[in-house]
């Protein structure tokens, strides 16, 4: 691994380092996604369904558009996850007592079940495998990744604000 060193010619340089675990996600998570498919052959269910049952099981019931900002994905593939997550018979959709127009998503007695059951086999598999980890070092990893998420999801608000404005900006004069 070939990281820039810091300014005063020591250790790397922590956006050398930043750069480091940035470039690590993807191939991560992609490996990570082909474990949780693999976790769920005879369930039905696919990775993302997975996705929304926990997001469900975390946070109870809650409507799609909640769901969709939880998990950072538009509404209407979420609203797909959970239609087919009902079909599964893992999810329901409820009355919500704070609006009519917009039901809540819970799970079913069978989605409980079928996901406790996954997630009793992953923690057993990450004991196995990774608890050597300390987990102070967890605890950081988890920090830096949660400090990445918000400064992106803050230079993605920005983009998205000089896009809005530019479009406006343009129709404004015609141009």
């Amino acid at each position: 691994m070939s990281v820039s060193q810091g300014v005063d010619g020591g250790g790397p340089a922590v956006e050398g380092l930043l750069h480091e675990v940035i470039r690590r996600l993807w191939p991560v998570h992609r490996v990570v996604l082909r474990a949780v498919e693999r976790g769920l052959a005879g369930t039905g269910m696919t990775a993302g369904q997975h996705a929304v049952l926990d997001a469900l099981r975390r946070g109870g019931p809650r409507t799609v558009p909640q769901l969709a900002r939880a998990l950072d994905l538009d509404r209407q593939p979420v609203q797909r996850l959970v239609n087919d997550a009902k079909a599964l018979g893992l999810a329901e959709t409820v009355a919500n007592p704070e609006h009519r127009r917009s039901s809540l998503v819970r799970l079913t007695a069978r989605g409980e079940s079928v996901l406790a059951r996954v997630q009793e086999a992953e923690h057993g598999a990450l004991r196995r495998h990774l608890g050597d980890l300390d987990p102070d070092e967890v605890a950081t990893a988890l920090r830096v990744l949660d400090r990445l998420g918000e400064v992106f999801q803050e230079l993605e608000r920005a983009a998205e604000k000089r896009n809005r404005n530019d479009r406006n900006d343009q129709g404004a004069d015609g141009t």
